[in-house]
């Protein structure tokens, strides 16, 4: 396990939409670079970058043409590689982004697949043996190849599904065995585009739908074979990199799959959502002051698989990311400084997506672009300033529009004010920095009446306190101390926390 991760805190960048440093309308590496004190200066000492390799980009860069290029907006690979090493001198890790599940339609790879004749990736894709044979229970494109058969997609029609075999087979005349030796070739591929970035700087990677390698794979056993293989590679020729996974199934990621990190997604219903987005827009949330929300509901499912996964490897709650709404669609701006505040104080390794320390808002209702659709409004351009493009880019035509209220926040209006999410998102981080018992895992004690907000947790000899709630409420405890950081109005009484609304205390006992 990378000792690193112990006291991490990664900041996510959607490249094309964090600094544009030549004009063009899109955001840039060299524009990465220019802004790595900026990242470091709010307390994050790791990256996870977005897709910056070379793509057609009809899903963001998220259909690969070329693992080992960087694509022409963003830069060179020398530039990549300088980026590497600019961020590591300012104590910066940087994780690429892997999408090992499928390809653009586009590659190499694909483009010699879906002609008639055999090769040496006939096999890369999964193909069905005739075009007639399309079965409705996978995602099928029919009809639009040389080849004599249909292929199979992960998402999107651009988006054909990479071959790591089938765990139950179904159709034997075109699936095959995940053990089949084309099967294990894919995987031996995907190993040698991470050495190829290893071997450059990269200090490991988020994995892109990393449980949707091996199909008719239900309870992901030939999948997590796969990734323990790869954590296998790591141990041994890259001990210091690190995996994470965009699975949201911690005992079967970390545990069983060997991933270091696994993000807690916003699945409808879940723990995560059940905390931040639960009901129509937010209403059932527990940090939305209506107090509708159901504190058991997120502890009977998160307590367990921490409990379960914490000695090997670490559950990652994020402040949002480039495929959600961000949280301004749904809580106001106190509830979302509480929200940072629970993030920041949680064990595991955090993740603060670009924009949310100032509390960008997301833009419903835009043109999808590259693929977004409803993700659009959460990608929009980084706000510097209260200059052109607010301080994004000298473009006539950004890639996408910045916010054009009057009130739109931007690092310039916000890092000064007193009052600002971006103080608290950055007084949290340096706290979580300064205090062992916030790095990583270790003892958590949850604390609540059956359901009921208030809430607190403890973590060695800190304990935190929350009333989410639009009235003041009361939290019985037989902890006392001191004060370390206050939102809102607290009182510590003989027996109890008294809290107004919407307010939070830490205390060190």
């Amino acid at each position: 396990m990378p000792k690193w991760l112990e006291d991490a805190v990664f900041y996510e960048i959607y490249p094309q939409s964090f600094y544009d440093s030549n004009g063009d309308g899109i955001g840039d590496i060299n524009g990465i670079i220019e802004k790595l004190d900026y990242v470091k200066g709010l307390g994050c000492n790791a990256i996870w970058l977005n897709p910056v390799y070379d793509s057609p980009f009809m899903d963001a860069g998220y259909d690969v043409r070329n693992y080992k290029q960087v694509a022409q907006r963003y830069g060179t690979n020398d530039d990549l590689v300088r980026l590497f090493n600019v961020a590591h001198e300012k104590g910066i890790k940087i994780l690429l982004d892997l999408v090992p599940g499928h390809t653009s339609d586009t590659h190499p790879w694909f483009l010699e697949a879906k002609k008639a004749q055999e090769c040496e990736t006939s096999n890369r894709y999964i193909f069905t043996k005739t075009v007639w044979d399309a079965p409705p229970q996978y995602r099928m494109m029919c009809g639009i190849c040389e080849r004599n058969g249909n292929y199979m997609v992960n998402y999107f029609s651009s988006q054909p599904a990479l071959n790591y075999g089938f765990y139950e087979i179904t159709h034997p005349d075109w699936q095959l065995p995940c053990d089949h030796p084309d099967c294990l070739a894919t995987a031996e591929v995907m190993k040698d585009v991470m050495r190829f970035w290893l071997d450059k700087g990269a200090d490991g990677f988020r994995v892109d739908m990393a449980d949707s390698l091996v199909k008719n794979d239900d309870e992901k056993i030939a999948t997590a074979k796969i990734w323990r293989g790869v954590r296998e590679m790591l141990d041994k020729e890259y001990p210091e990199a690190a995996m994470v996974a965009e699975w949201c199934g911690p005992q079967r990621a970390i545990n069983n799959a060997g991933f270091h990190m696994d993000f807690y997604l916003d699945h409808y219903g879940n723990g995560y959502s059940r905390m931040f987005r639960y009901g129509e827009w937010g209403d059932e949330a527990v940090f939305n002051p209506n107090g509708k929300g159901n504190i058991k509901a997120f502890a009977d499912e998160y307590l367990p698989n921490y409990e379960a996964s914490k000695d090997n490897g670490y559950i990652s709650f994020m402040t949002n990311n480039h495929d959600m709404p961000r949280v301004t669609a749904y809580l106001d701006k106190q509830a979302i400084k509480l929200v940072n505040v629970f993030i920041f104080t949680m064990p595991g390794v955090p993740f603060l997506y670009y924009g949310d320390e100032i509390g960008m808002r997301y833009q419903a209702d835009l043109v999808s672009k590259e693929g977004g659709f409803s993700r659009t409004g959460s990608r929009t351009p980084m706000q510097w300033g209260n200059g052109k493009n607010l301080g994004f880019s000298t473009s006539d035509t950004p890639y996408l529009p910045v916010d054009k209220a009057e009130d739109a926040p931007t690092v310039e209006n916000q890092k000064d004010d007193p009052d600002s999410i971006y103080k608290v998102v950055k007084d949290m981080i340096a706290i979580r920095h300064k205090y062992d018992d916030l790095h990583g895992n270790g003892d958590l004690e949850f604390n609540f009446e059956e359901g009921k907000i208030p809430f607190s947790y403890k973590r060695g000899k800190l304990v935190m306190f929350f009333n989410p709630l639009g009235e003041s409420a009361e939290i019985a405890t037989e902890y006392t101390g001191t004060k370390v950081y206050e939102l809102g109005s607290t009182e510590l009484a003989e027996g109890k926390i008294k809290l107004e609304p919407q307010s939070f205390v830490m205390i060190e006992i």
